[in-house]
């Protein structure tokens, strides 16, 4: 066979991933606050980009300027329920826009009504509040000299707010007093650098000798004198221990009780038998021993400031509408405001002479504009998912979670003519505020169980929630065993076995069989022990 040399022309199509392509992806799958931190790093970097100002005059628009967020397409999301186009309804009755719509008011206002609200509560004034209040009135050498008065433009009133105290600058004050070697103390602020938000140490820590170049019986007397300070229980590498560093401080560590810390596991399964025969005593003393261990803090580290949540915040409103549909709209207060100033950028291409900076500011124009029409897509397509789930689960919003279907991306996005991969980039990280709670838009996406009799699929979800009805409406006398469950649920037409009830169970932090008897009698034990007369006192007349 010879071999020769030919020219071939073949023509196919191949996805190429451009810088704007990514960058589009990517916006899809941010969060609110991720995108809101993602625009204010493109305003810094790009000088065409500029924030749309809330108060512009009436009759002037910005001269020449893309916007988004108030445009008619992409700012206006009042969705009139679904229609079979899956597009959005106009119109509002007069009043209905106040359950998502309502203004708060300025700042001001908002702790002008807390401070009202607070002194309806608290009615006589603090002693501490009083003597402030008398020193502000008085006049000072700061005030005389003109460097400013409560009165004052300048006057700032965030600046007298105290910091908040964490339990690691506690614990490091404390530290600088109860040493004064300066190894003590580096082995301190070791340990109290391990020190979580609960309070507690790593179990382990053998590594700390090791990596400080000191002895552990070093480290020991470190972690002991660190273990009395303030709050009590602090620095324990375990729950009995934290118990136990409590009870020594209020003096009540005796055999007994310290039998019954080293046995929790009996008193989480509420097996009081067991512990009565290991801690030695009757059922009264028992009973006030698990009293004591009930009021010590099993966390002792969180009186103190942790790490600050962030609100969650929906992208997406579900309402009511007048005609017993749903109207869904997106949060246009999440929707980042922003423009390109093009007559800038006409003013500067008239004036810049060199080719690089006319190539640079080009690529500022083209970055700025791609970035308005991914934001204005990443509106649209969130507001089509949203409007699409929404009319997919009618039921749940309807009548609550027993009616949630099942539903999977796929279904999703055939629905609306999208890939599936940029369904699940969409749903994550978005909520949605609905007449029923706010919920992560994955939520609406679940498993599907059979039925019994070969009927509509169930959803997990609404599963669940059958298990969690059936158990806490059990009678005390008969609990429901996961077999009982599985019966149960077969006979309302749901096929599960008796693994999934268990897997489910557990999800939902729900104890077992055994373990929900042995509570529920303990907790009839009491209210009975409590109901009934004390016949040694008062004993029926023969």
């Amino acid at each position: 066979m010879a071999l020769t040399q030919r020219l071939e022309f073949r023509q196919s199509q191949s996805l190429v991933m451009t810088p704007q392509l990514m960058q589009a992806i990517k916006l899809l799958q941010l969060s609110n606050l991720d995108l809101t931190t993602f625009v204010e790093e493109e305003l810094e970097r790009n000088p065409l980009l500029e924030r749309a100002s809330d108060e512009a005059p009436v009759g002037e628009a910005p001269a020449e300027a893309a916007q988004f967020g108030d445009s008619e397409d992409a700012g206006n999301h009042e969705s009139g329920g679904y229609g079979e186009d899956g597009g959005a309804a106009e119109g509002f009755e007069p009043g209905q826009e106040e359950w998502l719509s309502r203004d708060l008011g300025t700042r001001a206002e908002i702790e002008q009504t807390l401070d009202t609200g607070l002194d309806n509560v608290f009615s006589e004034e603090p002693a501490e509040a009083a003597a402030r209040k008398a020193q502000d009135a008085a006049p000072s050498v700061y005030t005389e000299w003109g460097g400013g008065a409560s009165g004052d433009e300048d006057y700032n009133l965030e600046a007298f707010v105290a910091a908040e105290v964490t339990l690691a600058d506690h614990l490091a004050e404390q530290l600088s007093v109860a040493f004064t070697a300066p190894a003590q103390r580096m082995i301190g602020q070791y340990l109290i650098d391990l020190v979580d938000e609960a309070g507690y140490l790593p179990a382990d820590l053998g590594q700390a000798a090791e990596r400080l170049g000191a002895s552990q019986r070093d480290v020991e007397d470190v972690l002991a004198v660190l273990q009395k300070f303030d709050p009590p229980g602090v620095c324990a590498r375990s729950l009995s221990e934290c118990l136990a560093i409590q009870l020594r401080e209020l003096d009540r560590y005796d055999p007994a009780m310290q039998a019954l810390v080293e046995h929790l596991d009996l008193l989480a399964k509420r097996d009081i038998a067991a512990l009565r025969k290991v801690c030695g005593v009757d059922d009264e003393d028992i009973a006030d021993m698990i009293g004591e261990i009930r009021r010590l803090n099993p966390k002792p580290g969180m009186k103190f400031g942790s790490a600050r949540l962030q609100t969650m915040v929906p992208d997406v409103y579900v309402r009511p509408g007048p005609d017993g549909g749903w109207h869904v709209e997106l949060n246009s207060d999440t929707l980042p405001r922003v423009l390109v100033n093009q007559t800038y950028y006409s003013e500067l291409s008239k004036k810049i002479g060199k080719d690089g900076d006319k190539s640079y500011f080009s690529d500022c124009l083209q970055n700025a504009t791609w970035l308005l029409r991914a934001l204005d897509q990443r509106a649209r397509t969130i507001l089509k998912v949203a409007t699409e789930i929404v009319r997919q689960q009618d039921g749940f919003f309807t009548h609550g979670v027993a009616h949630l279907r099942p539903l999977n991306l796929k279904a999703v996005a055939d629905a609306i003519q999208m890939h599936e991969s940029t369904v699940s980039r969409v749903t994550a990280n978005k909520y949605m505020a609905t007449n029923r709670g706010t919920f992560e838009l994955k939520y609406f996406f679940t498993a599907s169980i059979a039925s019994a009799d070969g009927g509509e699929a169930h959803s997990a979800e609404a599963v669940r929630h059958h298990i969690k009805q059936l158990i806490d409406a059990e009678d005390p006398s008969a609990i429901l065993s996961d077999d009982t469950i599985v019966e149960r649920l077969r006979a309302s037409g749901i096929d599960i076995a008796r693994r999934t009830v268990a897997k489910y169970r557990e999800a939902m932090r729900i104890p077992s069989s055994v373990q929900r008897r042995r509570d529920k009698q303990s907790a009839l034990g009491n209210v009975l022990s409590t109901a009934l007369p004390d016949r040694s006192r008062n004993p029926e007349p023969a």
